[in-house]
């Protein structure tokens, strides 16, 4: 009962923010209040925000499990690898709909692109999660190498690495919104990041190697 429980919670959550997604991409976010949401979704404003405690979390509630993906990847590298090699092969992985050859797949990159990039209150919320992003990614280095409470190195590691997917998320929007399809944006996000870790080997490629 438990398995069933969960599964329909999970079930309604994603309903909820598929209803808010279309709801913001016809409109725009900042156009649609949480009570129309809720009666597209035949839901009450209750039920919205037990599962999404804030309007953002509507757009962005995949991203935790993203962090921990990031994580796990750099936390379960293969012997003798470092921590940027495993973070290279990560972020150069297309997923979601950049891996997808569909023109819908396409339409529906450009809808979400055109959301986000047009709403202050969404990239401002960006912002906070790449911030946490790369807090989370700085402590994990730290534990792993030993570094002391105030060594820095891990930091600078962290944001240097984040700043790699920054950077390839704002490559991502800005081709799509200039018309690329998604087989051209995976491929420049694959040659410009191969450019940027490459960049850093210099630097990082001896760092926290396992």
């Amino acid at each position: 009962m438990g398995g069933l429980r969960e599964r329909k919670k999970q079930q309604t959550r994603e309903a909820i923010a598929q209803t808010a997604r279309a709801l913001f991409v016809e409109r725009g976010f900042e156009a649609v209040r949480v009570a129309e949401i809720a009666m597209a979704a035949d839901v009450s404003q209750k039920t919205v925000f037990n599962y999404f405690p804030t309007k953002e979390d509507l757009v962005f509630w995949r991203l935790e499990a993203f962090e921990e993906e990031i994580l796990g990847a750099v936390r379960e590298r293969a012997e003798g690898e470092s921590a940027l090699a495993a973070f290279r092969r990560f972020v150069l992985t297309p997923r979601g709909l950049v891996d997808d050859e569909d023109p819908a797949a396409r339409d529906a990159l450009l809808g979400i692109t055109r959301m986000i990039t047009s709403s202050p209150a969404l990239l401002a919320r960006e912002q906070q999660v790449f911030l946490r992003f790369t807090d989370s990614l700085a402590r994990l280095l730290a534990e792993e190498t030993g570094a002391k409470p105030d060594a820095v190195e891990p930091w600078v590691a962290a944001n240097a690495m984040m700043g790699v997917h920054r950077a390839l998320v704002h490559l991502t929007r800005t081709r799509v919104l200039a018309g690329a399809t998604t087989m051209q944006v995976a491929g420049e996000v694959r040659r410009q990041g191969e450019r940027a870790v490459a960049a850093l080997e210099g630097g990082l490629g001896g760092y926290a190697i396992r």
